[in-house]
């Protein structure tokens, strides 16, 4: 039975208010922000009385219109579900403040059209962490995913080709999935995790079964740009309107991530996956260490901010993949962390690039020389993110990494551990490489806030460099926090057999 019905609110708020401001925003654009920053608000406020409550009174599961499962549409509302819904809801919120501005300047009339796709795409994340029925994360999984491809369109230049890129990839992804689904349906006859978990165990169908398995798996690869499975995201994150990428960046991977994790030991297990499959796992943490090598090596080629991030993001899910793949206790917890911490980092880092964008209006390398003397505070910011990313305590960043090579000592995967330190040291490469530029080099003459030969302090409009701060800050309080956070919620939600 469930004690509150609030997660649904948390769910349910974006939906209605992007009917709101789609109907609303026809004719007044002044009330659009607030609309989408009160709905959101809402959101977040709901969302952290859940993670409270399950974190003092445990989960529990809730089934929608009171059609009992398995035949009904039940979501779960454990540990790790809560602390998702409460990760997109603030990211979505801290996201959106930022949004605001530089969606005014680019979209102008189309503002109304921007949102009304980006509370739509927040609020099937917002189903995906809680669902516990498999064929519904098909359906969550394809609206966030239209919807972003919607939003990544409204893009300038190749914006709609990046997008057509991405439509193809998401729907073979989707097709893939789809179709695992559809064998497990074919030998078990329900799509309810919990039903599937009980069944699975007690079928023959070996081949079958690992065809589901494979199926499903690889759909959510590509969703999730696991290397080499990736060609679709730096075009399309690359591409995309600065207000969305605040927001798509930070969570579509992350969440993917989280599905694969609830897949995996929500119908499966562990000793199915690890123990039948056990050549298996080797290989799919080989290529997680490649990826992490490759993505890496693919970033310290760009000479473009934004296109340098999102082949860190295609390195950042070979981490956590490879570290729910590890198969211990200190690589999943490692996991799980660094999901949190990734989507903090990535925030961040992806908001301090907006700002930047916002007055540049380019992102080349050539383009950020002096900003640290024309925007002090977001510059500061951009380095406590970029420390986080290269894992430097006690930003969040270096902890998730020391689980995730503690767990890779344990299993004896050595591979995994030097892509993991190589990887950290590409990352001191190329955050250093910005900054000195940033920090050493002068301005050009025409660049903003360089008049009459004196640099001038221009910093991004308050509602673009709060949230930043926000984010900042963030990744030194989850750091601090990180002993806590792994006690009480993270080691609670490991599954049987961690």
């Amino acid at each position: 039975m469930s004690p509150t019905n609030l997660h649904m609110y948390a769910l349910a708020a974006p939906l209605i208010g992007a009917f709101a401001v789609m109907v609303v925003g026809r004719y007044s654009r002044r009330a659009v922000a607030p609309l989408v920053l009160g709905v959101l608000s809402f959101s977040f406020a709901a969302a952290l009385t859940v993670f409270l409550q399950v974190l003092s009174g445990g989960g529990f599961r809730y089934v929608v219109g009171n059609w009992l499962a398995p035949y009904g549409i039940e979501l779960s509302v454990d540990h790790l579900g809560s602390l998702m819904q409460l990760l997109v809801s603030g990211v979505a919120l801290t996201a959106s403040v930022s949004a605001v501005k530089s969606v005014a300047k680019d979209l102008e009339d189309r503002q109304h059209l921007f949102f009304t796709l980006y509370l739509i795409l927040i609020a099937g994340l917002h189903g995906l962490v809680l669902t516990a029925d498999a064929f519904n994360v098909y359906v969550l999984l394809e609206i966030a995913s239209i919807t972003a491809y919607g939003l990544i369109a409204l893009g300038k230049g190749r914006a709609v080709v990046s997008s057509f890129n991405y439509v193809i990839m998401g729907s073979t992804g989707a097709c893939f999935y789809l179709l695992g689904i559809g064998y497990l349906y074919i030998l078990t006859g329900t799509l309810n995790m919990a039903d599937l978990a009980r069944i699975i165990p007690t079928l023959e169908s070996g081949a079958a079964l690992a065809t589901a398995f494979s199926f499903c798996i690889v759909g959510l690869w590509i969703k999730m740009a696991f290397f080499p499975l990736h060609v679709w995201l730096p075009n399309a994150y690359s591409d995309m309107p600065d207000g969305a990428a605040v927001l798509v960046a930070p969570l579509m991977t992350k969440v993917t991530i989280y599905l694969m994790i609830r897949f995996m030991f929500s119908i499966f297990s562990p000793a199915y996956e690890f123990i039948q499959h056990a050549g298996v796992q080797q290989i799919v943490v080989g290529v997680a260490a490649v990826g992490i090598v490759c993505a890496s090596a693919m970033a310290l080629a760009q000479k473009n901010l934004r296109r340098m991030l999102t082949y860190l993001i295609v390195a950042e899910v070979g981490y956590m993949v490879g570290g729910v793949w590890l198969a211990n206790a200190q690589g999943m917890t490692g996991a799980i962390l660094h999901i949190v911490n990734d989507a903090l980092m990535t925030l961040c880092l992806f908001l301090a690039v907006s700002a930047i964008a916002y007055h540049e209006g380019a992102l080349d390398f050539h383009r950020l020389r002096g900003l640290y003397r024309r925007m002090p505070v977001t510059m500061a910011a951009f380095t406590v993110g970029a420390l986080s990313m290269i894992g430097v305590p006690p930003t969040c960043g270096f902890f998730s990494k020391w689980y995730l090579i503690l767990g890779g000592i344990e299993a004896g995967q050595w591979l995994y551990v030097g892509a993991l330190i190589f990887s950290s040291l590409v990352n001191a490469v190329l955050f250093f490489r910005v900054i000195e530029i940033a920090y050493f080099r002068m301005p050009d003459a025409d660049a903003p806030g360089t008049g009459h030969g004196a640099v001038q302090v221009r910093e991004a409009p308050a509602m673009m460099l709060q949230p930043l701060v926000v984010a900042a800050a963030a990744l030194i309080g989850v750091g601090l926090a990180t002993g806590p956070l792994v006690q009480h919620v993270i080691r609670v939600a490991l599954p049987g057999g961690f």
